[in-house]
């Protein structure tokens, strides 16, 4: 699904929030062909970076007032925690000696998710510049942006980006002739799922096997190669040129308390145009499914699930009363997540919905932690059952037990990401998976 630029500015330009019109901050300007270097600058592009090093006439700026300004704005980090960016960036021990690393997280693979993919096609110098911004703020020398291996397409822009980059002297020794030097490197992953997770996204740039790493220690103490590492997700960097040109209260005042800025969600499923809109932090969802043209074929709304396959399902009255921001969607009983809102229309099942939610979770499972690699196929298998015609009575409850003694339990967070939709359908939705078991054959009858 490639994103529509030029339905995108219409819907954009109509966003009203507060009483107030908020321009898209990311996509703004973009008509999907004007990506590179020389468009990018006459967008305001890398004009953050020149106020940061004291080339626009101002005075150099330290790296604390950079953080203050970042925490200011109440950027949350786009990638799925929401973990606030200006804490983070402020964790990295920026007096040890040696080599420390800043890492960006492009490796989205979260079923519904595509905003990154079109940030890299589409404005691929605001992350370079968000992410020399960063490093320059943490006093970092060297950066991998971590590139799905199914959006090669995207790696191969983001190169291009690069090396135009290098060439103006925006990367590389002694950017723009100050003491900031920056060499950032592009890396592509190979489609697996758990190298979204941040310490299997390290081994895997290490070249090691993309399995998750135990936590103490963090990566801002042992991350790359051991050093102490910032990693961030694609949309959160590329936030951050924005915000250092318009100042941290004016990106808070664009969203709402503790949800800064604007927000990209991939609007997917049963809607009438499918794309990713960005909006400010705290529209309300009955907006954003109004500028995704309504309930596709103009059917009812069912349920909603509104970050990305790993977050509980909501159904259609609880998320109509939601606006788009982290507090609200988890009051709800969600999360905001990825930003990927997978809307499913009065016609679908459950039951199957759930089922190949249910089989992705066990195919990318990398098998390291047991009730993992284990649960999440009883749980496919489960599913599997009822939906085929062979369930029985106790195995809602044998799921749910499943997947509460899954969640908490692993290394990483897959096993909450594959234990959640779970509980949510069978939370939300019981009666339609009770109606499948009793309308269930007998074991070993004929189909």
């Amino acid at each position: 699904m490639q994103l529509d630029l030029s339905e995108f500015q219409t819907q954009g330009d109509a966003t009203c929030f507060h009483g107030r019109h908020i321009q898209p901050q990311i996509y703004a300007g973009l008509d999907g062909s004007n990506w590179d270097l020389a468009s990018y600058e006459a967008r305001g592009g890398y004009a953050a970076l020149k106020k940061i090093l004291g080339k626009d006439g101002g005075e150099p700026w330290t790296q604390d007032q950079l953080i203050a300004e970042i925490k200011t704005s109440s950027l949350r980090g786009r990638g799925g925690a929401g973990f606030p960016t200006g804490l983070k960036w402020s964790f990295m021990p920026r007096g040890l000696p040696g080599q420390k690393y800043l890492v960006c997280n492009s490796d989205e693979g979260e079923p519904g998710t595509c905003k990154d993919r079109d940030i890299l096609l589409y404005n691929p110098h605001s992350v370079i510049e968000g992410m020399c911004i960063a490093a320059f703020a943490m006093g970092i020398t060297v950066g991998y942006n971590y590139i799905h291996g199914e959006i090669f397409e995207a790696y191969d822009r983001f190169e291009e980006a690069l090396e135009q980059a290098r060439a103006a002297g925006y990367l590389g020794d002694n950017i723009l002739g100050c003491a900031h030097s920056f060499q950032l490197h592009a890396f592509h992953g190979f489609g697996a799922y758990i190298c979204g997770e941040e310490t299997a996204l390290l081994e895997s740039l290490e070249g090691k096997k993309g399995q998750p790493r135990f936590k103490p220690p963090f990566p801002a103490s042992f991350g790359l190669y051991g050093r102490p590492t910032t990693i961030n997700n694609t949309e959160t960097f590329a936030a951050v040129p924005w915000i250092v040109r318009n100042g941290g209260q004016a990106y808070l005042e664009c969203g709402k308390p503790n949800n800064g800025g604007t927000k990209i969600f991939s609007m997917v499923g049963d809607v009438e145009r499918p794309g990713n809109y960005e909006v400010p932090m705290g529209t309300p969802f009955s907006t954003l499914l109004e500028l995704a043209g309504g309930v596709k074929g103009g059917k009812k709304l069912k349920a909603v699930i509104p970050g990305g396959s790993s977050a509980p399902v909501l159904p259609a009255d609880i998320m109509m009363a939601c606006t788009m921001d982290y507090d609200s969607i988890a009051k709800a009983g969600s999360m905001l997540g990825s930003g990927a809102v997978i809307v499913m229309d009065e016609t679908r099942c459950m039951v199957e919905s759930l089922l190949r939610l249910s089989y992705f979770y066990a195919h990318e499972s990398c098998g390291q932690c047991t009730p993992c690699r284990e649960g999440t196929g009883w749980l496919w298998r489960m599913l599997s059952r009822i939906q085929n015609g062979e369930g029985r009575a106790e195995d809602l409850d044998m799921l749910d037990n499943v997947a509460l003694n899954i969640m908490g339990r692993t290394i990483c967070a897959l096993g909450d990401a594959a234990a959640m939709p779970v509980r949510g359908m069978i939370k939300h939705f019981r009666p339609e998976f009770e109606a499948k078991i009793r309308a269930a054959r007998p074991v070993g009858a004929a189909a």
